[in-house]
Protein backbone atom coordinates (compact mmCIF):
# COMPACT_ATOMS: atom_id res chain seq x y z
CA UNK A 1 0.00 0.00 0.00
CA UNK A 2 1.55 3.35 -0.75
CA UNK A 3 1.94 6.09 1.87
CA UNK A 4 0.66 9.81 0.37
CA UNK A 5 2.38 11.20 3.78
CA UNK A 6 5.72 9.65 3.00
CA UNK A 7 5.40 10.05 -0.78
CA UNK A 8 4.75 13.91 -0.06
CA UNK A 9 7.63 13.84 2.11
CA UNK A 10 9.69 12.42 -0.63
CA UNK A 11 8.84 14.60 -3.37
CA UNK A 12 9.21 17.67 -1.59
CA UNK A 13 12.62 16.95 -0.35
CA UNK A 14 13.67 15.77 -4.01
CA UNK A 15 11.70 18.53 -5.76
CA UNK A 16 13.50 21.40 -4.23
CA UNK A 17 16.84 19.22 -4.20
CA UNK A 18 16.90 18.76 -8.00
CA UNK A 19 15.41 22.06 -9.29
CA UNK A 20 18.76 24.04 -8.80
CA UNK A 21 20.43 21.33 -10.05
CA UNK A 22 22.74 22.24 -13.14
CA UNK A 23 20.84 18.50 -14.66
CA UNK A 24 17.82 21.06 -14.97
CA UNK A 25 19.67 23.75 -16.89
CA UNK A 26 20.63 21.26 -19.02
CA UNK A 27 16.66 19.93 -19.75
CA UNK A 28 16.25 23.34 -20.25
CA UNK A 29 18.72 23.70 -22.47
CA UNK A 30 17.45 20.62 -24.73
CA UNK A 31 14.34 22.09 -24.54
CA UNK A 32 15.04 25.27 -26.11
CA UNK A 33 16.63 23.56 -29.39
CA UNK A 34 14.42 20.20 -29.30
CA UNK A 35 10.85 18.94 -29.45
CA UNK A 36 10.36 18.93 -25.74
CA UNK A 37 8.45 15.71 -25.87
CA UNK A 38 10.89 13.55 -27.14
CA UNK A 39 13.80 15.51 -24.61
CA UNK A 40 11.15 14.59 -21.77
CA UNK A 41 10.57 10.91 -23.01
CA UNK A 42 14.47 10.48 -22.09
CA UNK A 43 15.10 12.63 -19.43
CA UNK A 44 12.37 10.89 -17.62
CA UNK A 45 13.35 7.45 -18.52
CA UNK A 46 17.27 8.40 -17.35
CA UNK A 47 15.52 9.15 -13.78
CA UNK A 48 13.75 6.27 -13.22
CA UNK A 49 16.16 4.33 -13.67
CA UNK A 50 18.14 6.31 -10.78
CA UNK A 51 15.62 5.99 -8.64
CA UNK A 52 14.90 2.10 -9.24
CA UNK A 53 18.75 1.67 -8.73
CA UNK A 54 18.42 4.29 -5.19
CA UNK A 55 15.56 2.54 -4.02
CA UNK A 56 17.15 -0.95 -4.14
CA UNK A 57 20.21 0.14 -2.83
CA UNK A 58 18.37 1.85 -0.07
CA UNK A 59 16.09 -1.12 0.38
CA UNK A 60 19.40 -3.18 1.53
CA UNK A 61 19.97 -0.61 4.15
CA UNK A 62 17.26 -1.47 6.60
CA UNK A 63 18.87 -4.68 7.36
CA UNK A 64 21.11 -2.88 9.43
CA UNK A 65 19.77 -2.38 12.65
CA UNK A 66 17.21 0.97 12.75
CA UNK A 67 19.54 3.09 14.91
CA UNK A 68 22.72 2.70 12.62
CA UNK A 69 20.66 3.44 9.54
CA UNK A 70 18.81 6.48 11.45
CA UNK A 71 22.57 7.77 12.49
CA UNK A 72 23.96 7.29 8.90
CA UNK A 73 20.62 9.09 6.97
CA UNK A 74 21.39 11.84 9.48
CA UNK A 75 24.76 12.08 8.80
CA UNK A 76 24.08 12.17 4.66
CA UNK A 77 21.25 14.33 5.11
CA UNK A 78 23.50 17.13 7.05
CA UNK A 79 26.19 16.52 3.84
CA UNK A 80 23.44 17.14 1.52
CA UNK A 81 22.64 20.05 3.17
CA UNK A 82 26.18 20.63 3.01
CA UNK A 83 26.69 20.59 -0.35
CA UNK A 84 23.25 22.49 -1.40
CA UNK A 85 24.75 25.65 0.23
CA UNK A 86 28.60 25.26 -0.90
CA UNK A 87 27.84 23.90 -4.55
CA UNK A 88 27.79 27.03 -6.94
CA UNK A 89 24.31 27.60 -8.33
CA UNK A 90 23.69 28.36 -12.11
CA UNK A 91 26.59 25.96 -13.69
CA UNK A 92 25.50 25.12 -17.12
CA UNK A 93 26.68 21.81 -18.53
CA UNK A 94 27.85 21.29 -21.83
CA UNK A 95 24.93 19.68 -24.09
CA UNK A 96 25.93 18.01 -27.07
CA UNK A 97 23.28 18.41 -29.98
CA UNK A 98 22.15 14.86 -31.90
CA UNK A 99 22.63 15.38 -35.57
CA UNK A 100 19.06 15.21 -35.93
CA UNK A 101 15.58 15.59 -34.70
CA UNK A 102 14.61 12.01 -34.51
CA UNK A 103 12.80 11.10 -31.51
CA UNK A 104 15.57 8.23 -30.86
CA UNK A 105 18.45 10.98 -31.39
CA UNK A 106 16.42 13.30 -29.18
CA UNK A 107 15.58 10.84 -26.54
CA UNK A 108 18.91 9.41 -26.37
CA UNK A 109 20.60 12.45 -25.82
CA UNK A 110 18.63 13.92 -23.08
CA UNK A 111 18.79 10.25 -21.55
CA UNK A 112 22.32 9.61 -21.83
CA UNK A 113 23.13 13.13 -20.37
CA UNK A 114 20.59 12.40 -16.92
CA UNK A 115 21.98 9.23 -16.70
CA UNK A 116 25.34 10.48 -16.79
CA UNK A 117 25.05 13.45 -15.30
CA UNK A 118 23.15 12.16 -11.92
CA UNK A 119 24.72 9.15 -11.09
CA UNK A 120 25.71 9.67 -7.73
CA UNK A 121 24.06 13.00 -7.55
CA UNK A 122 22.51 14.45 -4.49
CA UNK A 123 18.88 12.97 -5.06
CA UNK A 124 20.06 9.88 -5.97
CA UNK A 125 21.45 9.39 -2.39
CA UNK A 126 18.72 11.30 -0.74
CA UNK A 127 16.24 8.79 -2.27
CA UNK A 128 18.39 6.08 -0.91
CA UNK A 129 18.57 7.54 2.42
CA UNK A 130 14.87 7.55 2.28
CA UNK A 131 13.99 3.73 1.27
CA UNK A 132 15.95 3.21 4.20
CA UNK A 133 14.61 5.49 6.41
CA UNK A 134 10.83 4.88 5.77
CA UNK A 135 11.28 1.18 4.78
CA UNK A 136 8.44 2.31 2.11
CA UNK A 137 10.09 1.52 -1.27
CA UNK A 138 7.27 2.09 -3.14
CA UNK A 139 5.94 5.21 -1.73
CA UNK A 140 9.65 6.94 -1.85
CA UNK A 141 10.14 5.43 -5.47
CA UNK A 142 7.30 7.08 -6.71
CA UNK A 143 7.93 10.26 -4.82
CA UNK A 144 11.14 10.70 -5.81
CA UNK A 145 10.81 9.82 -9.70
CA UNK A 146 7.67 12.29 -9.76
CA UNK A 147 9.80 14.84 -8.32
CA UNK A 148 12.43 14.44 -10.97
CA UNK A 149 9.97 14.38 -13.62
CA UNK A 150 7.88 17.50 -12.80
CA UNK A 151 11.37 19.35 -12.19
CA UNK A 152 12.70 18.01 -16.22
CA UNK A 153 9.10 19.52 -17.17
CA UNK A 154 9.51 22.42 -15.54
CA UNK A 155 13.35 22.82 -16.83
CA UNK A 156 12.21 21.85 -20.41
CA UNK A 157 8.91 23.71 -20.34
CA UNK A 158 9.24 26.38 -18.45
CA UNK A 159 12.22 27.12 -16.75
CA UNK A 160 13.57 30.31 -17.84
CA UNK A 161 10.13 32.23 -16.58
CA UNK A 162 10.89 30.04 -12.81
CA UNK A 163 14.31 31.23 -12.68
CA UNK A 164 13.26 35.01 -13.37
CA UNK A 165 10.30 35.15 -10.55
CA UNK A 166 12.10 32.83 -7.61
CA UNK A 167 16.12 32.92 -6.79
CA UNK A 168 18.14 29.94 -7.29
CA UNK A 169 19.56 31.11 -4.36
CA UNK A 170 16.18 30.81 -2.11
CA UNK A 171 15.65 27.41 -3.63
CA UNK A 172 18.69 26.41 -3.19
CA UNK A 173 18.21 27.62 0.93
CA UNK A 174 15.20 26.16 1.26
CA UNK A 175 16.01 22.84 0.10
CA UNK A 176 19.17 22.91 2.11
CA UNK A 177 17.02 23.23 5.40
CA UNK A 178 15.20 20.98 4.77
CA UNK A 179 17.72 18.30 4.48
CA UNK A 180 18.91 19.97 7.41
CA UNK A 181 16.05 19.52 9.75
CA UNK A 182 15.35 15.74 8.40
CA UNK A 183 19.86 15.40 9.38
CA UNK A 184 18.73 16.68 12.92
CA UNK A 185 15.73 14.66 13.22
CA UNK A 186 17.36 11.64 12.05
CA UNK A 187 20.27 12.01 14.31
CA UNK A 188 17.78 12.16 17.24
CA UNK A 189 15.95 9.10 16.24
CA UNK A 190 19.65 7.10 16.26
CA UNK A 191 20.63 8.71 19.90
CA UNK A 192 16.62 8.32 21.29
Amino acid sequence: MISFSVMALVFGVVFLAELPDKTALAGLVLGTRYRASYVFAGVAAAFTVHVVLAVAAGSVLTLLPQQLVHALTGVLFLGGAAMLLLKGAGEEEEVKQPEDQSFWKVSGAGFMLILVAEFGDLTQIMTANMAARYDDPLSVGLGAVLALWAVAGIGIVGGKALMKRVPLALITKIAALLMLGLGVWSLYEAIA
